[in-house]
């Protein structure tokens, strides 16, 4: 191959390259806060190419993060594709802005290649334009390839020699290796990770579940233990290995996997201590350091205030999710989740007293929706969260997850937007990503 013509040049501290109809432009700054908006925008630091077909973006590491289209086939002009680092594409819809914005509390929503959403009627994967986005990266590292044998500027070199590692299989073997190093696959995050766009540096410090609820799809059937402090800290420093390069542009941190809260609550604090050094979050690109975890009505009835109050004092904002489902016992006995509807309300009131004490923690309460659970199941959850409160709280999310029965989309969305019109607290779908 003929040795192409570079044209080079610099903008602050970017570096700009062309390469025929190939702009590559390297270390590209992105906004430093998570921020709920109504146009693309992308955050922290990262590699771009621009064909004229498509927008590839690339992490630190030089891995494939972001593809989105520039012709007239594409979808709209404002969507696009994220790969995690668990190696999911997700499709970013639009839909109707406001309507998304209500039903999720973002701007766009993200359709999963492995879950069909109960909310549109086409699969975006099925999109001839969005198949060829996703293979055509694959001809991009093939194209930077061939450029290795002409003489290049050295960070120029450097970008492609670390892109083209990073192809199909070896990001398949990444993920692989992150699922190793915790020992199991994130089967599901917590809904408020996504505040920060999913974007956590996962690290599993106690396993198995309290409950093994009947309805459940994501718990595992392991009796709930936790790790020492020195596996904790072994895991964690691997992690902080595979992250490399790419590890500033993360400043969120989940605790897993299913109920940490009932974790020791030294050890809790103690994990959530070392990872804020480990993973470097006070030099992270992005601001306001988060941390996300599972508990339990048992682990947050059980919990004392010291924990709060150590928890508070975290540089993080904590944000901990509950699972109540219901306040209707006979649902919970459909559901085979083995707690008491008493608790489930002492559990919700100690949510909203949380909330109101500390500043720096968010407990959020999910609860089930389908096609099958009673007018008392949804009575009960009324009761508890506009009767038994006096105003509106903006603090303390309520989340609907659907059953794997749940309604057609009408009946589902008839029953969310009647919840979310009369509860006194933030209503959303949760959207169930893994990791």
């Amino acid at each position: 191959m003929a040795q192409e013509h570079l044209h080079i040049s610099d903008v602050n501290s970017m570096q700009a390259f062309s390469v025929n109809d190939m702009l590559i432009t390297l270390n590209m700054e992105g906004a430093r806060e998570f921020t709920k908006i109504s146009y693309p925008i992308r955050y922290g630091q990262y590699h771009e190419i621009k064909t004229s077909e498509f927008i590839y973006q690339f992490n630190l590491n030089g891995e494939i993060k972001h593809i989105q289209g520039r012709t007239r086939d594409w979808p709209h002009p404002a969507e696009w594709l994220k790969r995690t680092i668990s190696n999911d594409w997700i499709y970013y819809s639009v839909g109707s802005y406001n309507d998304v914005y209500d039903r999720i509390g973002e701007y766009y929503f993200p359709c999963l290649q492995y879950e069909k959403s109960p909310f549109f009627k086409q699969n975006p994967f099925d999109f001839k334009v969005i198949q060829k986005a996703l293979t055509g990266w694959g001809e991009v590292i093939d194209r930077l390839r061939s450029y290795l044998k002409n003489t290049l500027p050295e960070p120029l070199r450097m970008f492609i020699a670390q892109t083209i590692a990073k192809d199909g299989k070896a990001l398949v073997k990444r993920a692989e290796e992150l699922q190793m190093l915790n020992g199991e696959r994130i089967t599901i995050l917590p809904p408020d990770t996504r505040h920060v766009d999913y974007e956590v540096i996962p690290v599993i410090i106690a396993e198995g579940c309290r409950y093994h609820c009947g309805f459940c799809r994501f718990k595992t059937d392991h009796p709930f233990s936790q790790l020492s402090r020195s596996e904790i800290l072994d895991r964690m420093k691997r992690i902080r290995s595979f992250f490399g390069s790419d590890l500033p542009n993360y400043n969120s941190l989940f605790l897993g996997q299913h109920d940490a809260l009932r974790a020791d609550h030294d050890l809790l604090t103690f994990s959530a201590h070392k990872a804020y050094d480990i993973f470097e979050f006070s030099r992270s690109h992005m601001k306001e350091a988060r941390l996300f975890l599972f508990g339990s009505v048992d682990s947050l009835l059980e919990a004392e205030d010291s924990l709060f109050n150590a928890l508070n004092r975290l540089p993080f904002l904590t944000f901990i999710n509950i699972g109540l489902e219901s306040g209707d016992p006979k649902t919970m006995d459909a559901l085979k989740k083995p707690i008491r509807v008493s608790d489930v309300k002492r559990t919700f009131f100690r949510m909203l007293e949380i909330n109101r004490r500390y500043e720096q923690i968010e407990v959020t309460a999910n609860f089930v929706l389908g096609k099958d659970l009673s007018e008392n199941h949804y009575r009960s959850i009324l009761d508890l969260a506009r009767k038994g409160l006096d105003r509106y709280f903006s603090k303390g999310a309520i989340y609907f997850s659907p059953l794997n029965d749940a309604a057609s989309k009408p009946e589902l969305l008839r029953r969310f937007n009647e919840f979310k019109r009369l509860n006194r607290l933030p209503t959303f779908i949760y959207l169930i990503q893994r990791l």
